[in-house]
């Protein structure tokens, strides 16, 4: 649903916007500090067997027996991660937390957890710190095209999810910007909007480099993280690191990129998942008919990662009881054995 309300006149410039520097800021030298995260994929497509959905997938079908968020907090901190990214919204639209916005979210399904705010309470529990992933891309909100309003729609959500009621918000994961024109999303407002219910937060948004419009250059290899170059453009600005899923780095990755003339310092997250195959979401095939990924791989990439002082998130989706696949789990646990960062028993 949007809100049939007086229109709003917003300024053309925002106070709180990123600022031009050649050196990490604070808040980009802890999220340095806390390199390594958990991505977790949750939601109908889970039960749907699928990895993206139109959103019109039945209510009902979310129906999880169990949402073990303790147990996925504790592998993240056993595995000696920093920090998880929970999904929040993926492209279908669904919102994974109690919400008046919309009534496809999971008061309407058959198991009403607010997962976000399960999650919030596990982070804390275990000492470590939640982030949120959110997809602009919405294919089942009716006022998506209607850009203004959709704006304002998903400033209604980040109010939610950023206002005080899941404690700090460590980073936002923002995706699907390929499916408009960038000034569509009016990322300058949302990002004034963040900053100023948590000005500490770290904003990515997917594909942030190159120099191209809408879905043009989705797949340009000039652009992917591996082939970047210190003072290409930025495409989503504002953005307080760099996002590529699923592309690695180089071992000399750059640290400068420009918008409009100005230079900045944008750091780079990794994220890969847990199955050679690039599975986000679990699905009844999912152990059968994938193979996790290497260790001595996955070794490596922490190495490049922590010299570059960048980030590195690895995906690990629940099941349709709500925990954490148990190979995927031995896995991570074996790469982080061999990392040395294990902190289990």
């Amino acid at each position: 649903m949007c809100f049939n309300k007086k229109k709003i006149e917003y300024p053309r410039e925002y106070p709180i916007m990123q600022k031009p520097s050649l050196e990490p800021s604070a808040a980009q030298l802890a999220k340095a500090e806390n390199w390594f995260g958990m991505f977790i994929h949750f939601g109908p497509n889970t039960f749907n067997n699928l990895e993206w959905s139109n959103g019109k997938l039945p209510l009902r079908s979310y129906a999880p027996t169990d949402i073990d968020t303790d147990q996925w907090a504790k592998v993240a901190y056993d595995a000696g991660m920093h920090y998880v990214i929970l999904i929040t919204k993926h492209h279908d639209g669904f919102c994974l937390w109690d919400t008046d916005t919309t009534e496809y979210c999971v008061k309407n399904t058959p198991n009403k957890t607010d997962v976000v705010e399960k999650m919030a309470k596990s982070c804390q529990k275990y000492g470590i710190k939640l982030g949120l992933y959110y997809s602009l891309w919405d294919r089942h909100e009716k006022c998506y095209r209607k850009h203004d309003k959709y704006v304002e729609y998903m400033e209604r959500h980040l109010t939610e999810l950023l206002g005080g009621k899941y404690g700090e918000i460590f980073e936002l994961w923002f995706d699907g910007g390929w499916d408009k024109a960038c000034e569509k999303w009016q990322l300058d407002r949302l990002y004034n909007h963040v900053k100023t219910l948590q000005p500490n937060c770290q904003v990515g948004v997917n594909l942030t480099i190159g120099d191209f419009n809408g879905k043009k250059g989705f797949v340009q290899e000039r652009y992917k993280p591996y082939n970047q170059q210190e003072g290409d453009t930025m495409r989503m600005f504002p953005s307080d690191f760099r996002l590529w899923d699923p592309q690695m780095c180089r071992q000399d990755d750059p640290k400068i990129f420009t918008f409009k003339g100005q230079k900045y310092y944008l750091p780079f997250e990794h994220t890969v998942c847990s199955r050679k195959e690039g599975k986000w979401f679990f699905s009844d095939e999912y152990e059968q008919k994938t193979t996790l990924m290497d260790v001595d791989d996955a070794v490596e990439r922490i190495k490049i990662i922590r010299e570059t002082s960048n980030s590195m998130v690895i995906n690990l989706p629940p099941d349709k009881n709500g925990r954490l696949v148990k190979g995927d789990v031995e896995n991570l646990y074996a790469i982080a054995k061999k990392a040395g960062i294990y902190r289990g028993e």
